[in-house]
């Protein structure tokens, strides 16, 4: 008996917005319907573990077929199949879940159902639509004495559901979704545009899916085992089946299964960052019951977190009807706190458990660290334990070790803990010279995080101060008590500041005598450090609302060396003490790398003269 009839919509004119515009990519339909299939296949599975289904239960695999002649996309499954009345009632009234009300029925009995099915979106049947200008369904449900059941629609809400019989009924239990493909969509008739979304969405679904007799997926990924049963080679093969075009190995994974108070399993696997910061998102996939969801994760796991690789698959994650959007409820913002635990906890294990191997790995995370500890509060209370600073002599040290390190001789007179440090030791090598020649410890910190991190670590940490050491002289920068008397008088300090001025004749180099030993540079440039560092946060992005204003000038302080020898026979030598000015001052320039073009022709020439 064949019937017509229109599908129940509960809200006037609703059809046509599913048809057109309920995903934002066509390709979803085939994710939709093989989890659906999926869905069927797994149904049946819990039905015979409750005992409601004695029969045999085949070969259970989800088939996708295509036919370019008769442009024809077919997704069969061997599952539970649907009677004309199931499906009037899931298919034509939109307002029902199969799904929803399969685990409402089951929930008592089977715990294990609702963690199976996946198809708890009602609307998914109708993406079919999208690609599709008219869809069958035949079904044989798995009841005894029930006929196969056929439904076709052509996308309005018109359809026609019979029952055929003899050589025209369905010979098999299950279902096949047939979409007769649309003109404006044949892109879906080839077999390998099916294959590539296959691969993507359905790769490690839990039941076989078969395209052309080829069999696409996992259905036992690495994250659905225990730990206990994996290798490190299963961790790095999974590693490399999600990363083919991967040319390092990770350096450590966390496998991750929570069960309460939400649902959560995964792995995810420290790549080696690079010390740019181009940092490859869209890293970590997102699956709900092994079907893929989306790479863009921001709301699940933290910003930094975002540098990691690997898989996260949940449940209790909600998304939007397309599974494509992530709403930051609670349940997100509890996943989201536990994985940065979970990931601070492995670093802090790590840490103790192995400390050299950790320094060993200390070059490929330590941005990471740093770039969690700016980003995360909670994280930066669990790493300052194991965050790692590394001196010029390419020791490291934790921030508690290193300040002990120093404390008794970097103090200054104010009792005050001041760190030095240089962002290029090479570059800045004469005044890290200056500062081990007084015993000084120095800190190499000239990663691109580093200067928002120094920070970071001058407002947590008490009386402690932060200072470059091309920021001052060297007596400056970390001042004792006592002072260097000049062996000039007030008039020749002015005289000599005056004629460097003259010499210079620079307005960014700010020019002032000040009594150093005579060991130390005649001339000595310097830039001051808050200036400096708010440039150097500009080039990062940092700076806050300073950007406003524009880029900071360059600025410079000259500070002359009173009780040099040189600074006498600029006194005394007229015309030939300006040009050693000059040149004292180009010497200067050199050790910053600041001297080029027309400035360091001139020096060159000026020496030879002067030789």
């Amino acid at each position: 008996m064949q019937e017509t009839g229109s599908i129940s919509i509960h809200t006037e004119n609703i059809f046509p917005i599913i048809k057109k515009f309920l995903y934002s990519d066509h390709e979803i339909f085939l994710r939709e319907l093989v989890s659906n299939a999926v869905d069927a296949t797994q149904k049946l599975q819990s039905l015979a573990r409750q005992g409601e289904f004695k029969g045999e239960l085949g070969e259970l695999k989800v088939r996708v077929t295509v036919d370019k002649e008769t442009r024809k996309i077919t997704v069969s499954d061997h599952g539970l199949g649907m009677s004309a009345e199931e499906i009037k009632k899931y298919i034509n009234q939109i307002a029902f879940s199969g799904a929803t009300e399969f685990v409402e029925k089951y929930k008592e009995t089977d715990a294990t159902a609702k963690d199976q099915i996946i198809g708890q979106f009602g609307l998914g049947f109708y993406s079919a639509f999208m690609v599709a200008k008219e869809v069958e369904i035949w079904s044989q449900s798995y009841k005894e004495d029930t006929l196969t059941a056929h439904w076709i629609c052509d996308g309005s809400t018109q359809f026609t559901l019979d029952e055929p019989t003899g050589e025209h009924a369905k010979a098999e239990r299950g279902t096949d979704v047939v979409l007769h493909v649309a003109d404006d969509s044949d892109e879906f008739l080839e077999v390998e545009r099916l294959r590539t979304i296959l691969t993507k969405y359905c790769k490690f679904l839990p039941v076989p899916i078969e395209l052309e007799g080829q069999l696409i997926n996992d259905t036992t990924p690495i994250w659905t085992k225990q730990p206990s049963e994996l290798t490190d080679d299963d961790y790095l093969k999974f590693y490399q089946e999600l990363y083919p075009m991967s040319m390092d190995a990770p350096l450590f994974w966390i496998h991750l299964n929570v069960d309460y108070p939400f649902n959560l399993t995964g792995i995810l696997y420290f790549p080696k960052v690079k010390d740019e910061l181009q940092f490859q998102r869209n890293k970590i996939q997102l699956y709900s019951r092994q079907v893929f969801i989306t790479d863009e994760v921001k709301d699940v796991v933290p910003e930094f977190l975002m540098l990691l690789h690997g898989v996260l698959d949940s449940p209790d994650i909600p998304l939007n009807v397309s599974r494509s959007f992530l709403q930051a409820d609670a349940a997100v913002r509890k996943i989201n706190t536990y994985v940065t635990r979970k990931v601070a906890d492995k670093l802090n294990d790590l840490f103790k458990k192995g400390r050299a191997g950790y320094e060993e790995k200390w070059t490929d995370i330590g941005m990471f660290v740093k770039y969690g500890m700016l980003s995360d509060e909670k994280f930066y209370e669990r790493a300052k334990d194991f965050v790692l600073l590394k001196n010029v002599a390419g020791k490291l040290f934790t921030i508690t070790e290193y300040t002990e390190h120093i404390q008794a001789n970097q103090q200054d007179k104010d009792g005050n803990t001041v760190v030095l440090y240089t962002n290029d030791a090479e570059a800045q090598h004469g005044y890290v010279a200056a500062a081990q020649e007084r015993g000084y410890d120095v800190l190499n910190l000239d990663q691109v995080l580093d200067s928002h991190f120094i920070g970071q670590l001058e407002q947590k940490l008490e009386k402690t101060s932060f200072k470059r050491v091309d920021a001052d002289t060297i007596g400056k920068l970390i001042e004792k008590d006592g002072t260097t008397e000049s062996v000039l008088s007030e008039d020749d300090q002015t005289k000599l500041a005056e004629a460097f001025k003259t010499a210079i004749h620079n307005e960014a180099m700010h020019v002032k005598v000040a009594a150093l030993s005579p060991q130390d540079a005649p001339v000595v440039i310097t830039q001051n450090e808050f200036m400096r560092r708010m440039k150097d946060m500009q080039r990062t992005g940092g700076g806050g609302g300073m950007q406003m204003f524009g880029a900071f000038p360059d600025s410079f302080d000259v500070t002359v060396n009173a009780n040099h020898p040189l600074a006498q026979r600029v006194l005394a030598d007229g015309e030939t003490g300006e040009k050693l000015a000059k040149q004292a001052f180009d010497l200067a320039l050199l050790a910053q790398g600041m001297l080029k073009g027309e400035a360091l022709t001139a020096f060159v020439k000026r020496s030879t003269e002067l030789l």
